[in-house]
């Protein structure tokens, strides 16, 4: 198991840090931490609004609102204490400076829980749910801790941390209900004699996925067999899909490879009508060299046609009935070019299952061999309750910031975000799936930490023979397979407690797309540093 290993500032560092810090903030605090500012704070609380939120939630709850009474009270306390009484030797107190620290940035971190707290008022009214409240409140209790922390510091000896007091139980990160028997669904009964090839050539494996997922959703519009695109144009979709189970789940043959549909059709491999549903920038996002390995395969083809005028860079919203208008033919074999990019009933074909009707969970889903190694990874290294991250950094810094906003973090705004998720689901792992540097990842690692301990981030670890877990892809020689491991991450990462994903990465939506269709999906899966913008973006080139 590769398990990056977190590194540590001097200690001769770590004064000089503090001493500069008490040198600029020595002084008598600003006159912006005004008593009207708590006057107005509490002004905002109004009475009917607050009886409102007791009999929403349980009584228990408002309990986070305490404890900031009780650390102004100790604060002020305190320092009552300290100046009539030298309890420093009952507390042993390295030095005034150490307590003057504490004391401004307690004062700073008050100040940023009554701008939560305010924030929490401003949520309570009829449309609130149960769960904004609840992440609200369990934001509130941990930067409550993180003030108890700093003001007691000073004041204690060795490492010991104080615990929550809190708890809201053991379904925080609980998994989502998909509510499955309400699904939209239509019948997929193809006429034995009609296809459709499926032609995917936008981006990598996830897209082609995507991509072949919505040829699925045609081909049961259209009534035909789905003929799954040759490896010889293509990826070898057998090596990480279960292409029979698809066909079990339907309990009837949809789907077939190219080498079975050319079986079927011997010498006459023949395109009837070569669709395309873009236009722009090329008919059917092909080059020549696309077309030209397609004919490699002994296909005669007419031109490919574009049905409509539709621009990649600007889908428009289609319907059933547009698809139907120019997509049903009664040739026997019809080819539909690239539709990764096609907005055909969105949310009708993302709902969890998907839009056919099926006896299965998911239709597309990794190889029971991928399937069985994840399991077996999992068993070996990270047990029931872990994180799974994928964290995309490879070429994505250009491809970030060209977005409003960008979604390419400061690594260690990433690490802050990600320990946050990680104290809320109570994981004692991390499972990484990147394509970072080792110098990222690295620096990632020293800086994941919860209550004073660094939390693991763990990575597939190099081919081992000691090692027992990949045995079934070494057996099947697959290991190896750049595409058979991104699958294997992918499987990994769906089965999880709890996912933080890449935003913009397919990668991450095909990970997503599994987790709700097997159930495991959790409250608390997010993107990575959701809602937040990165702290500093570098100008476009």
């Amino acid at each position: 198991m590769q398990q990056i290993n977190a590194s540590s500032s001097s200690s001769d560092e770590e004064d000089d840090d503090r001493h500069n810090l008490i040198d600029q903030n020595d002084r008598k605090p600003s006159s912006t931490f005004h008593i009207e500012d708590f006057n107005n704070f509490a002004s905002r609380f109004q009475f009917t609004r607050f009886t409102n939120l007791i009999s929403k939630f349980q009584k228990r709850y408002l309990f986070a609102l305490l404890p900031l009474f009780f650390i102004i009270v100790f604060y002020f306390i305190s320092n009552y204490s300290t100046s009539r009484f030298n309890l420093s030797p009952l507390f042993n107190s390295d030095s005034d400076s150490r307590t003057k620290e504490s004391e401004l940035q307690a004062l700073y971190l008050l100040r940023k829980q009554q701008s939560g707290l305010l924030k929490l008022n401003s949520i309570i009214n009829p449309n609130s749910t149960e769960e904004d409240l609840k992440s609200v409140l369990f934001n509130q209790i941990s930067l409550n801790r993180e003030i108890q922390q700093v003001l007691l510091n000073p004041h204690r000896k060795g490492n010991n941390l104080i615990e929550p007091e809190y708890d809201f139980g053991n379904d925080r990160c609980r998994t989502v209900d998909q509510n499955l028997s309400n699904r939209r669904t239509i019948e997929w009964k193809p006429k034995a004699d009609k296809f459709l090839l499926a032609v995917c050539v936008s981006g990598q494996m996830s897209n082609h996925l995507i991509c072949l997922e919505k040829h699925m959703f045609f081909a049961a519009l259209l009534n035909r067999v789905l003929v799954i695109p040759s490896s010889k144009v293509d990826y070898q979709y057998d090596r990480v899909l279960d292409i029979d189970h698809i066909n079990k789940c339907l309990g009837r043959k949809v789907v077939i490879s190219f080498e079975e549909f050319s079986s079927v059709k011997k010498n006459h491999l023949h395109i009837d009508k070569f669709l395309c549903y873009f236009s722009l920038p090329k008919p059917c996002y092909l080059d020549d060299e696309r077309l030209r390995k397609l004919k490699s395969l002994g296909l005669s083809m007419s031109k490919p046609v574009p049905v409509w005028d539709e621009d990649i860079k600007k889908p428009k919203q289609r319907m059933v009935q547009d698809v139907m208008s120019k997509f049903n033919h009664h040739d026997d074999v019809l080819a539909i070019g690239d539709i990764f990019y096609a907005q055909v009933e969105q949310e009708w074909v993302m709902q969890p299952g998907g839009p056919l009707a099926h006896k299965c969970k998911t239709l597309i889903e990794p190889s029971r061999l991928i399937l069985l190694t994840a399991q077996r990874f999992i068993q070996t290294f990270l047990g029931r309750n872990f994180i799974a991250l994928h964290f995309r950094r490879h070429g994505f810094l250009k491809f970030c910031n060209v977005k409003k906003p960008s979604c390419f973090y400061p690594i260690p705004q990433a690490a802050d975000c990600i320990s946050r998720v990680t104290e809320k689901a109570n994981a004692p792992v991390i499972y990484l799936s990147t394509d970072a540097a080792e110098s990222e990842t690295g620096l990632l690692q020293s800086l994941v930490v919860l209550n004073g301990r660094p939390i693991p981030l763990v990575k597939r670890p190099a081919r081992n023979s000691a090692e027992k877990w990949d045995a079934l892809l070494y057996r099947h020689h697959i290991e190896g397979d750049p595409q058979v491991e991104a699958m294997l991450d992918k499987t990994i990462c769906a089965m999880s407690s709890v996912f933080i994903g890449a935003s913009g990465s397919t990668f991450t939506e095909d990970i997503l797309r599994l987790r709700k269709d097997w159930g495991s999906a959790s409250i608390c899966d997010e993107y990575l540093c959701e809602g937040e913008e990165p702290n500093v973006v570098a100008e476009i080139e």
